[in-house]
């Protein structure tokens, strides 16, 4: 497993460089400055700001400093909120941003499975067609639209939740977790299904039946681990995406996440935390599918040699 570790974590450092390079000179050939949206300023005053931050020198030196920076840890100052690094704002913005995240995978895993594993095990009934058709709609409808949908119900019509903030209000939590976790259910509930009914017809399965054993601990102690190997793979790529695509989210609830940072970025022209927060997002994304990676191999050894 450590050989299987190292030579996995050898293989992601060409792929984080590419992404490295490609964004910084794609944020480059984009229209617009950092310092564009600010007041008029003389020319004097513009040379000044592009000496302080580098940006009067040619682009390969700017990739060269920035790129000896990141590998020292430091992503460089933000551009839109001075006397700040992006490594400070990655680290302020990031628990929340996690908090987010791992709220809603446990949604997402709590309903995905438990709906997943009722569909395998009651197959072509009302209590596996149901299921599917509202994981078929969690896949089809996009975050941005499943966020003001729930603040419309719950918040202005209902008016049982709060409908923005984080940490300051009394269930402001919920309505963001669950409009995050939702599409993530609904993939899982669909591989869970998939999983059991592959291992559900096991010969295994049917040698622990006719031991005797009773149908919830065929189904929880043998079935379960292999149905569910599925989930497993798809839990790395999840969370990292769950981390990377909460923008969306911490935008429509106004949470102060890592996310938010990301989108007011984007708007400003800050090159170095866009950067930085790709870069980071893109480690994460790499570390998360290495972890279901292994864990996916110690579930199932005999894939260990494929």
């Amino acid at each position: 497993m450590l050989a299987i570790f190292i030579k996995r974590v050898f293989m992601a450092i060409p792929v984080l460089l590419a992404v490295a390079t490609m964004t910084f000179f794609l944020i480059k050939l984009a229209p617009g400055g950092p310092f564009d949206a600010e007041k008029a300023v003389s020319p004097q005053v513009l040379k000044n700001l592009n000496a302080v931050y580098n940006l009067d020198a040619s682009e390969w030196e700017q990739y060269t400093d920035y790129m000896t920076g990141v590998i020292q840890g430091d992503f460089g100052p933000s551009f839109k909120y001075p006397g700040r690094s992006v490594t400070e704002m990655i680290a302020s913005g990031l628990p929340i941003t996690f908090e987010l995240a791992m709220y809603a995978i446990l949604i997402a895993l709590v309903i995905g499975v438990l709906s997943g594993v009722l569909a395998a095990l009651k197959r072509n009934t009302m209590l596996d067609f149901i299921p599917m058709a509202i994981a078929m709609i969690g896949i089809c409808v996009p975050t941005f639209l499943m966020g003001p949908l729930l603040v419309l119900i719950f918040g202005i019509q209902l008016e049982l939740l709060p409908v923005a903030g984080w940490g300051q209000l009394a269930g402001d939590k919920i309505l963001p977790s669950i409009t995050l976790g939702f599409a993530y259910a609904a993939y899982i509930a669909r591989l869970s299904r998939g999983g059991m009914l592959e291992v559900l017809n096991q010969d295994f399965i049917r040698t622990a039946r006719a031991k005797g054993l009773t149908e919830r601990m065929v189904v929880i102690k043998h079935a379960m681990q292999g149905g569910l190997i599925p989930v497993v793979s798809f839990l790395g790529p999840a969370i990292a995406g769950l981390l990377a695509g909460s923008f969306v989210v911490e935008t429509i609830f106004q949470i102060p996440g890592l996310g938010r940072f990301y989108v007011e970025a984007a708007l400003n022209r800050d090159y170095t935390m866009i950067l930085g927060t790709t870069i980071f997002f893109s480690a994460m994304i790499v570390f998360f599918n290495l972890i279901s990676d292994l864990a996916s191999l110690w579930l199932n050894p005999r894939s260990r040699d494929v």
